[in-house]
């Protein structure tokens, strides 16, 4: 048998050879990936109750946001990777027990700096993505694999969306404290989960981690997330953030180059020129600016004082309430967008995401004065991202080799990360500088913020237009850094 038959034989799930619980499996995964996304967005409405409780400023408070995205956005690459090489199951392991010290922790916490480190290691569990996706693609049959990629895709955006809904009604009622808490059952579950209900998965690629690419990366990563994040706070045109944006561009730019040049890069940089995987990555990119855009945007405008003769007067609770019918869109469109890229491919619903994400933020953008508007808006949003965040994640699985899905899911999931963080910079942004003397936004306001997310989700439609009709790798075999590092291992 010559090389490549036997890589594509190792590449190929073994679920025939072995009995596999599916049903169980796939909660587990979904358990772990909703306690990341819940804590993700848990605490954004809570951070000012945060600080005032730790007796910190709100810029300081703000830090227990960007630890985390900081932390996902530089571990999710590298524990990707090492699912690939030493084994999904292990590294999934490792992961969700960071993920529990660091949420015991932050419930725990008596101070900002140790919270501010509780988040840093929950950050780690952003690599619950692509090794769950890897996961999936190795233990179950191909007919289910689509849609089941779609309902954990779907699951994230879920998390997300109730993590919003749900800060408001935690805080008034209890303390921030059990916005850890709460979120720990998930974990300590899908934790138990794993370690005795799941078997390691067959497919790894031996190999090196590529440790000089992993330290540009980290450089590149946390200067571009730390301008983002604070710019607004520094002044954006300030040496600090400019420094850091360029710094950022730099290091990125070393590292495209640096991985071209190994011989077991940590990003295998040829598969961004496949055009199923790049432009999935420009989805992911756009959702994640609009998922969290959306978060600040209708939150902030329903919380409004009805005498601004714009706002809707609700209390924390209740505009979270208003967000319930994006995250039940969410549920149902997730799965259906999988079962569209089984039965077609990954550019329908990648296409019809776009779309109605367009429609969701144009509405507000032409007028947000009624509920209807808001209410309709938000079902909108939810069909689209539980649609093309569900689609992005297949498109990346079609497009790459077996031997590659945990990085190429981790570079996706980086992609979403830097467009959650940009979103909220810029909409933080445009509601800070048009704002009354007294502080409270201006309607032009939102109908900026919407009518930005609106161009911005218009990309989404381009990318998804251009991305391919057919699978590239429906029977995958290895690229050629794959093909070295097979090679490698025997």
């Amino acid at each position: 048998m010559s090389l490549t038959e036997e890589s594509t034989q190792a590449s190929l799930p073994h679920t025939a050879s072995r009995k596999i619980n599916t049903a169980a499996l796939v909660t587990y995964l979904s358990l772990g990936g909703l306690a990341f996304a819940v804590l993700q967005s848990l605490v954004a409405p809570a951070l000012s109750t945060i600080g005032k409780d730790l007796g910190a400023s709100t810029a300081d408070a703000a830090w227990v946001l960007t630890a985390y995205l900081l932390s996902a956005a530089v571990l999710t690459p590298i524990l990707g990777r090492l699912g690939d090489m030493v084994g999904k199951r292990k590294i999934l392991i490792i992961v969700l027990s960071l993920l529990l010290v660091g949420t015991l922790t932050a419930a725990l916490a008596p101070n900002l700096g140790v919270l501010i480190a509780a988040r840093a290691l929950q950050g780690a569990a952003g690599a619950i993505m692509p090794l769950s996706i890897g996961i999936v693609r190795d233990e179950l049959p191909k007919d289910k694999i689509s849609t089941t990629i779609g309902l954990l895709s779907a699951v994230f955006g879920i998390g997300a969306g109730v993590g919003i809904v749900a800060a408001g009604p935690i805080v008034e009622h209890l303390s921030w404290h059990w916005l850890f808490w709460l979120p720990l059952v998930l974990v300590v579950i899908a934790l138990i989960g794993v370690i005795f209900g799941m078997p390691e998965s067959p497919v790894k690629t031996p190999g090196r981690l590529d440790i000089l690419g992993a330290g540009i990366l980290t450089v590149a990563l946390i200067s571009l997330l730390l301008a983002i994040s604070d710019g607004q706070s520094w002044g954006w045109a300030s040496p600090k953030t400019l420094g850091l944006l360029a710094l950022g561009v730099v290091a990125l730019v070393v590292f495209v180059v640096a991985e071209l040049r190994v011989e077991e890069p940590l990003i295998d940089m040829r598969l961004t020129r496949v055009r199923g995987v790049w432009t999935a990555h420009v989805v992911a990119l756009v959702f994640g600016f609009a998922m969290f855009g959306t978060f600040v945007l209708v939150p902030t405008l329903l919380q409004l004082p009805v005498a601004t003769g714009y706002g809707f007067g609700s209390s924390v609770s209740e505009a979270g309430l208003f967000l319930l019918p994006t995250v039940v869109m969410m549920v149902v469109l997730g799965p259906l967008a999988g079962i569209m890229v089984r039965k077609w491919n990954a550019k329908a619903p990648m296409l019809l995401g776009g779309i109605l994400l367009t429609l969701a933020f144009l509405l507000p953008a032409i007028s947000h004065g009624h509920t209807w508007q808001i209410i309709v808006s938000g079902m909108l949003t939810g069909a689209g991202i539980g649609l093309a965040l569900a689609a992005a994640s297949n498109a990346i699985v079609d497009n790459v080799p077996a031997q590659q899905t945990g990085e190429a899911i981790g570079v996706n999931t980086i992609a979403r990360t830097i467009g959650s963080s940009i979103g909220t910079a810029v909409i933080a942004a445009i509601i800070s500088s048009n704002s009354t003397p007294e502080g409270l936004p201006t309607d032009n306001a939102f109908t900026i913020g919407f009518g930005i997310c609106t161009a911005v989700a218009v990309l989404a439609i381009l990318a998804a237009a251009l991305s391919p009709s057919t699978r590239r790798h429906s029977q995958p075999g290895p690229t050629p850094v794959a093909g070295k590092r097979e090679a490698a291992s025997k």
